[in-house]
Formats: structure tokens, sequence, C-alpha cells
């Protein structure tokens, strides 16, 4: 028995050995596989119309630039479209022209109301989440993700508002990301924040690979953009208008990147002093796109070669070990499973099954893509 048990293990062992070379031609400068984006708007109430209008307008650039809802977390009191004082039931508008309904069909808001809190946004970073929260709830992001997070609302000196009944202070913020750099939740975060004071949010940050963007500096007020005389508030604060209509210029494979947003920003424009702390972050604003943290767009490569040790032959011999998985599920497997039992063949198959399916699908997928790409 204990032989058998290390013969099945040496052969698990030599297909993992065989895949290497695979993990050995992927470029070192791929470092995220996936973007995701968490938006939230931490005010309430009628007179803060322009702070869900920032977040839903934020919301729908990232969608059209590939960023899916199932990569989304918003957050949003939600209490604007359907409020008595709205003269366009049902539309939250972000341009006093209207031309674009910002809330729609196709929005989906994860947390409402009061889900909005200060443990809830903690929660939802460190992933310590009640077990009853849906996947659509969670952060479900690993070392290779790259996340976007965005807050508007008011704030203060290193502290930001929640619904006026609670603040967040930029020592949580800090060790929230802390928190997840540990547990290896992230490989780089575009932190946008935009309200009074912003640039003191993210002073206290210190985990790597983080660049933070704010809209004033201490002691400044964060200003409204316009007002709709017709909706009777403010729909957009500056700072947040201006970065989205720098984004409408670009599209899912633009070369455009931070550092040609960062050339526009100007107090001439926003009316305050738009900051930017880059010292934990690893890469040139010049060189890293836009795409990589508001878009979906991820790379792949093709390899042109047959990778080493993987050819023709590892195949057959994959496609074998799948099709005689797949016949012991069979009724006649079962006969033969069931005859196997009488000479105590049942553990060895426990063992045989689980490393015949892993090591064959693993390896063909792998194999596969090598051969059909030379059969071309």
């Amino acid at each position: 028995m204990t032989r058998v048990l290390e013969t099945r293990l040496a052969g698990a062992l030599l297909l993992l050995l065989a895949l290497l070379p695979l993990c050995a031609l992927s470029s070192p400068a791929t470092h995220f596989t996936n973007n995701w984006a968490v938006l939230v708007c931490t005010s309430r109430f009628w007179f803060n119309y322009r702070h869900m209008a920032n977040t839903l307008a934020m919301y729908r650039t990232v969608k059209r630039l590939g960023i899916p809802d199932s990569q989304i977390v918003l957050m949003l009191a939600d209490d604007a479209a359907c409020n008595p004082r709205n003269p366009f039931a049902g539309t939250v508008y972000s341009n006093a022209d209207r031309k674009t309904d910002l809330y729609g069909d196709r929005i989906e808001v994860d947390y409402k109301g009061e889900e909005v809190n200060v443990e809830t946004f903690l929660r939802l970073l460190s992933g310590r989440l009640p077990d009853s929260t849906p996947a659509s709830k969670r952060l479900m992001t690993d070392s290779r993700s790259n996340i976007f997070v965005y807050l508007t609302g008011h704030g203060g000196d290193e502290f930001l508002k929640f619904q006026d009944n609670e603040e967040i202070s930029a020592f949580d913020i800090a060790d929230a990301f802390g928190g997840m750099w540990a547990k290896k939740r992230y490989n780089e975060i575009l932190f946008m924040v935009d309200t009074c004071q912003a640039n003191t949010l993210y002073s206290k940050f210190y985990s790597p690979n983080i660049l933070a963007m704010g809209s004033s500096e201490k002691d400044e007020n964060s200003y409204s953009h316009h007002a709709d005389n017709d909706i009777g508030v403010a729909v957009t604060d500056r700072y947040t208008h201006h970065v989205l209509t720098f984004l409408e210029t670009i599209n899912k494979t633009s070369q455009v990147t931070l550092q040609n947003l960062v050339d526009t920003f100007s107090f001439e424009i926003i009316h305050s002093t738009p900051g930017v702390r880059k010292d934990l972050f690893h890469r040139p604003l010049d060189e890293t796109l836009l795409t990589d943290f508001f878009g979906g767009v991820s790379e792949v490569e093709l390899l042109d070669e047959e990778a080493p040790g993987v050819g023709a032959a590892a195949v057959t011999d994959a496609y074998g070990m799948v099709e005689e998985a797949q016949a012991r599920t069979s009724r006649k497997g079962r006969r033969r499973v069931a005859e196997d039992e009488e000479v105590g063949g049942t553990e060895q198959d426990k063992v045989r099954n689980p490393l015949a399916l892993v090591g064959a699908v693993v390896l063909l997928h792998a194999g596969g893509f090598v051969v059909s790409r030379r059969l071309r």
C-alpha cells in the first residue's frame, strides 16, 4: 500500500516538473491578470446629489473601459434617483445637458443605504465578511489584482465622513491596505479621493505598490463644478468632472498613461491643488497605462515554440489518463471497482483518480495548446 502511494505521488510530481518550463516562458513584466474597482459614495441626502453622480459616472466609465460588474463593488446611499425632490424621477445626471442617464437599467448597487458604513468598507477590503455574503458583494482579489479605489464625500484633515454618522481616518485606510498587502490581496492599488482636504487621507499610507491621488491639499476645499437649475443642486465636482472628461477620450486599447492625466491637473481648472503620491509606487507614471486600473484589459502571451518536456507523446499519455478516469465512472467501471473491493483495491483508487484527473487536465491545457500551435 505504501509503495502504491509513493508511486502515485511521484507521478504527480513529474507532471508538475514537466510544466515548470511553461512558467519560465511567461513574461516577468506581466504582474497583473485582473482589474477590480471599489467605488464609494460616502454621502446621503438630496443636497449631496453630486457625490452620487460622481460615483455613478465613474461606475459607467470603468464599465465602458472593460471592467465587468462582477469585478466592481459599488457602495451608494441610492437615495437620489427616487427622491421626491427629483424632477426627473428614476434618473441621475452629472451634467446639466442631461444627455446621459447614469442610473438607467444596467446599474448594480452592491451596498446601499445604511450598508454603506465604515465597518462594511473595511471588511470589504480585508475580506472578513460574513459567510452568508454573496460573491457579488465581495472583493475577490489576489496577488495579481490591480484595484481602483474611488471615494467621494465630505471630509477634513485625515478623515472622511460616512453619511454624517461616522468617520474613517487616514490611519484606518492605511492599515486596511497594509492588511491587504500582507494577505496578498492586491498587486497594485490606485487610490483616488475627491473631498475637502483629500490629500491628507493618503498621508499615512505605508504599503508598497500604491499610487494615491486627491483633489485638494490640507486646509483646501474641494468645489462643485456646476449646478442644474431644474434639479436645483450641483451635479458634479470639479476634480471628478475633469478626470471623467479626460477618460472619455480613451478606449480599452489606448496607450494613454497616468502621467498624461496628471499633466492636465491645474489649480485654474480644479480650483484646488490636486495631489499625487507616488513614492510607494514602483512604476514610472509615464509607463503606467490608464487602462491598467480603469480598464479590463490584461496581457496574454502566446508561445511560438513547443515548451521543453511537453510534446505530443505527453499529450497522448494525458488523453489516455483521462479516458481511463472516465471509464472508472461509467457503469462498467463501477462494477470493476466493486470487484476490486474484494481484493482491497479501493484505497488505491482513491489516491489514483484525483491525481490522474488533476495532472491530466493541467497537462492537456498546456501541452494541447503547444501542439495546436505547432500544427498550424
